[in-house]
């Protein structure tokens, strides 16, 4: 069974990912792929930033700076598999398969899924992690 925390991990997941993906298409009109990529995923960061912090973890009260920190990290760590999936796809998966149309937006949209998991287990256990002192 899914925890309630898990569940408003994914709705503001799914938020920030929407931000995300919208506005690499925003980005894609004057930066190359990867670029824009990454430049979404600095939007996408943000909002989950904000929407985890309050709604997610319940973690307003503690300490901003070490917060912004862990939370780069855990998604340095998730950008890093969203662009490796996203290029692979685009450039040799999809093609391989057969897809021709619309291949970077459909390699993108499973890059910023793919890291889930494992963002979520980065932030409970790293980046909002309640201090037991």
């Amino acid at each position: 069974m899914l925890s309630a925390q898990f569940v408003r991990f994914v709705v503001a997941g799914g938020l920030a990912a929407a931000a995300n993906y919208g506005s690499r298409f925003l980005f894609s009109v004057w930066l190359p792929y990867a670029l824009a990529i990454t430049c979404a995923y600095l939007v996408g960061m943000t909002v989950a930033f904000l929407l985890m912090r309050k709604h997610v973890f319940s973690a307003v009260g503690q300490p901003l700076l070490p917060q912004v920190v862990k939370f780069a990290v855990v998604n340095l760590f998730a950008l890093v598999q969203t662009l490796v999936v996203s290029l692979v796809l685009a450039r040799w998966g999809l093609p391989a398969l057969g897809v021709r149309q619309h291949v970077e937006s459909i390699a993108h949209l499973v890059g910023v899924v793919v890291p889930v998991f494992t963002s979520f287990v980065g932030h409970r256990q790293l980046t909002f992690r309640r201090s037991t002192s």
